[in-house]
């Protein structure tokens, strides 16, 4: 548990720490949530001091800003910061954070401001041991996370805080935070120079996270000092970053959000997009077996009979993967990634399915028409069978007439364009007003 000096930065500390902002101006990037009518604004507002505060969840990627903005709170309130890492912190330090707080409402004081870092690897036991102290009053919880609040909290919490998004930093902030740190009195004094293509490529390349590009420009900057120079170059930020910042965590928001963003772009016929995602979750490290169980649905419910084949080749996929593994399975997951794109797209059949379950499990469940009965017993005279009829299809009961419907719509498109041709062949020997 810290309860330091919110703006106190000891000599040898990071640029990245050395740059946090100390007020709103010199903060930047998330204007959805600090602009004129943001819903931060009113709180850090020079004359924010004796205003209630309420509790809050500060959701978003790293680097965003959210312990700064936490800290900016405090300062503009004037109240104690008191720092908790859900890392390796107990319900102990909880109850002592607690204490802290209460101690400073008893002698006239705000409640603290107590700052849960990583919130979301708390326990719902720790969790919910901070319910009472925020439903009393007795300390202003901001809780910060980077797992999506909806599953990563308890639903009590929820219920006391507000939920507050940070985006990633726009690359013209990030390039002006860079900037700034080359000349501040905190940052590098001015000792390296940067041009406008290299600070391009920093904030290109850290994946709009504030404290990854501080960290590579003083990598960089330190590594032109140490050879006596100072302008930075493109290598030496290259030499700094081997590879782009890849935001993508297998088992957290990003996999859903980037699987998501995969398959809209192939139900969008995008190939180019969908191949973006798909080379975001392969560099990330995502199981390829998932991609290609996707891909099968995808080709289900979104391609289904406008082109048969694409089933085929999802499957085949899937088996391949599953056989070769990676890297050599990055290969067919590409080419069914454009081939499933490209195909034609139709849904009906998954709409179709979907309204017979419905029906179903609303109590539709006529008796089997005898002459489609087992024939276990025997086979059932009225039964006509399809094979001896020169058509090959026979106009018998199938459903009992009275509760037949339509399900199944095909598109006028792909292989189903021919689907509606053989339909409008058979409707005419079957017994169904159409």
């Amino acid at each position: 548990m810290d309860t330091d000096d919110l703006f106190d930065f000891p000599i040898g500390m990071p640029l990245a720490a050395r740059m946090r902002p100390r007020n709103l101006g010199e903060f930047v990037g998330q204007p959805q949530i600090l602009g004129e009518s943001g819903v931060l604004t009113q709180y850090l507002a020079p004359n924010a001091t004796n205003q209630a505060l309420p509790s809050m969840i500060f959701y978003g990627p790293p680097g965003t800003g959210k312990t700064t903005l936490a800290r900016l709170l405090a300062n503009s309130n004037q109240r104690r910061f008191i720092e908790v890492s859900a890392i390796n912190s107990s319900i102990a330090d909880l109850r002592s954070a607690m204490q802290i707080s209460v101690a400073d409402t008893q002698n006239g004081r705000e409640a603290a401001i107590v700052f849960v870092d990583e919130i979301h690897r708390f326990s719902k036991v720790q969790q919910e041991s901070l319910l009472k102290a925020v439903e009393d009053g007795e300390i202003v919880l901001i809780g910060a996370t980077t797992e999506n609040p909806s599953f990563a909290l308890t639903s009590a919490i929820l219920s006391r805080a507000a939920v507050i998004e940070l985006l990633n930093i726009e690359e013209p902030d990030l390039v002006s935070l860079l900037q700034s740190a080359l000349v501040s009195e905190r940052g590098l004094e001015g000792k390296v120079h940067c041009s406008e293509a290299v600070l391009a490529l920093i904030a290109r390349q850290s994946g709009g996270d504030a404290r990854k590009a501080l960290t590579v420009l003083e990598t960089a900057a330190n590594r032109v000092i140490r050879r006596g120079m100072t302008q930075v170059s493109l290598d030496d930020v290259s030499a700094s970053m081997n590879k782009a910042l890849n935001r993508y965590d297998s088992t957290g928001d990003q996999h859903y959000d980037i699987i998501s963003a995969f398959i809209k772009s192939i139900r969008g016929s995008d190939a180019d997009a969908a191949l973006h995602w798909l080379a975001r979750m392969i560099v990330g490290g995502e199981d390829p077996r998932f991609i290609a169980r996707r891909l099968v649905i995808l080709a289900s419910e979104d391609i289904g009979l406008a082109d048969p084949n694409a089933l085929v080749i999802a499957n085949s996929t899937l088996q391949v993967v599953a056989q070769i593994g990676m890297p050599e399975g990055r290969i067919p997951l590409a080419s069914t990634t454009i081939y499933l794109a490209l195909a034609p797209k139709s849904n009906r059949a998954y709409e179709a399915i979907n309204k017979a379950i419905a029906d179903v499990e609303s109590g539709l469940s006529p008796t089997v028409p005898r002459h489609l009965r087992s024939a276990s017993l025997g086979k059932d005279p009225g039964y006509e069978y399809p094979h001896d009829l020169e058509s090959g299809i026979s106009a018998q009961e199938y459903v009992p007439l009275s509760v037949v419907k339509k399900y199944y719509n095909p598109k006028g498109i792909g292989f189903e364009n021919t689907l509606i041709e053989r339909i409008s062949r058979i409707l005419p020997f079957l017994r169904r007003k159409q």
